[in-house]
């Protein structure tokens, strides 16, 4: 498997990382035995965030008594310092350890900086002038800000969706992190779920200094990922037939959930309702067809199309239309026209 170095930080690992925000779906034991799996099968750097619930809970059980042979990054939501140092006196204590690899400001609307009177990238200097951190991240949704950032100058990393279904724009973005110095951590690899040709996702990040972490929840799915470090896909004429058969088909008309268009003028959940149909198909199906979202499914057909929602989309979606698309889709899956 290919090594990657995420710019300045000298973060040395291999190409295939662990995304542990779908390891907070599982049991204890389960996310514990699929962490030291991925390590035992070659996996270096594992990414959780103090918003994903007890993701950090079970990364720091899984690597207690093991911390200098892996690289783990975490990350904050805080908007003041006083909510950063609680976060990250939180992450530290639930991963058992007193340092982090990479903290991330975390789904950030702007760029933090020195003197602008926020204090929150004071806090990130402090931190690593502390040994509590070692190197400054950031992740972002938005391509405009995602370019102010690496502009700054101030983040030794970024992460942000890349996926073969992104922009051109977007895709600038790994190329100006490399002229930049900085390294790119590649999330939503799989669109969120809706590519499903593993070796076609892969091969198209093995063309990219990008480090790509995969979110995982099973062993099936582990398992295909470290089957990799056997053997890596090469960009064939065939998987480069799959790409852009999907890219025909799928791009642009994907929810990535990042809730950016929330909340919604009649109380639609739709970060997770207009991408109901990958969720259903990717997470156990029971957990979303229970009757707590059958009823927040039906909130669709109270949509009044006030186009405030695709005002704040960074992806530009025709939001009320994916949005009955995905609930047409999810009644037929419940009156069994449709099978998962």
């Amino acid at each position: 498997m290919k090594q990657i170095t995420l710019g300045r930080t000298g973060i040395t690992v291999p190409q295939n990382a662990f995304g542990a925000l779908p390891i907070q779906r599982v049991s204890q034991e389960e996310a514990v035995g699929l962490l030291r799996m991925a390590y035992e099968g070659g996996m270096r750097f594992f990414d959780t965030a103090r918003a994903y619930s007890d993701s950090e809970t079970k990364v720091g059980a899984a690597f207690d008594g093991m911390r200098e042979k892996v690289f783990i990054a975490s990350k904050t939501q805080a908007k003041t310092p006083e909510d950063f140092w609680k976060d990250l006196e939180t992450s530290l204590r639930e991963l058992r350890t007193d340092y982090l690899d990479l903290y991330q400001f975390h789904c950030v609307k702007q760029c933090w900086r020195p003197g602008d009177g926020t204090g929150m990238y004071e806090c990130m200097l402090e931190a690593k002038a502390q040994g509590k951190i070692r190197h400054i991240g950031v992740t972002a949704h938005l391509v405009g800000v995602a370019e102010e950032l690496i502009a700054s100058g101030l983040y030794e990393t970024l992460q942000f969706p890349l996926s073969y279904l992104s922009s051109e724009r977007d895709q600038a973005l790994v190329r100006a992190c490399e002229e930049a110095d900085m390294g790119f951590i590649a999330m939503k690899g799989l669109a969120g779920g809706l590519l499903n040709n593993a070796e076609a996702c892969m091969a198209f990040m093995l063309q990219r200094k990008a480090l790509p972490i995969w979110g995982v929840q099973r062993e099936s799915e582990l398992r295909q990922w470290l089957s990799f470090f056997e053997r890596e896909p090469e960009l064939t004429p065939e998987l480069e037939a799959v790409i852009e058969a999907d890219r025909k088909s799928l791009a642009g008309e994907f929810c990535r959930g990042c809730g950016y268009c929330m909340p919604c003028t009649v109380g639609i959940t739709i970060n997770q309702c207009a991408r109901m149909s990958q969720m259903v198909r990717r997470a156990p199906s029971a957990a979303w067809l229970n009757e707590h979202w059958q009823a927040e499914m039906a909130k669709i057909d109270d949509c009044v199309e006030c186009g405030l929602c695709m005002s704040r989309c960074p992806y530009g979606l025709e939001i009320p239309t994916l949005l009955r698309k995905n609930l047409a889709d999810y009644r037929s899956i419940l009156d069994g026209s449709t099978k998962i």
